[in-house]
């Protein structure tokens, strides 16, 4: 009985601890690639690719720019907390992160590409 009861909470946790990580922020608008090909026109917009610089040099829209999720609290500070900011990765899971720290730091409109680079198609 009291086995049962530490296993399901253990499973409580887990489950939780993977929900946070993986859940977008509160507030973040979640669209997909091909939602994303519109929203390019607009010079009003800011778009930041996450992934590392290899990965950006290898294969990337234009109009994004690159900020490694490593260093995107130093350089968001470059960005307008005021002008919506697109958020893409290769799969979706790092944009999640950024979404969160860029939150954090005040930020009110961040939209996610889900799926990424991988969802991407010219």
């Amino acid at each position: 009985m009291v086995g049962t009861l530490i296993n399901i909470l253990l499973l409580a946790a887990v489950i939780w601890f993977f929900y946070k990580r993986l859940a977008p922020a509160k507030g973040v608008r979640n669209i997909s690639a091909a939602e994303l090909k519109p929203e390019l026109k607009n010079k009003d917009k800011q778009f930041i690719d996450v992934r590392t610089p290899n990965e950006f040099k290898a294969n990337h829209i234009k109009e994004f720019i690159n900020m490694p999720l490593a260093t995107l609290h130093n350089q968001a500070r470059d960005l307008s907390r005021d002008k919506e900011v697109f958020l893409i990765c290769q799969s979706g899971m790092r944009s999640i992160n950024a979404s969160k720290v860029l939150k954090k730091m005040g930020f009110k409109y961040i939209t996610n590409v889900k799926g990424g680079m991988s969802a991407w198609r010219n």
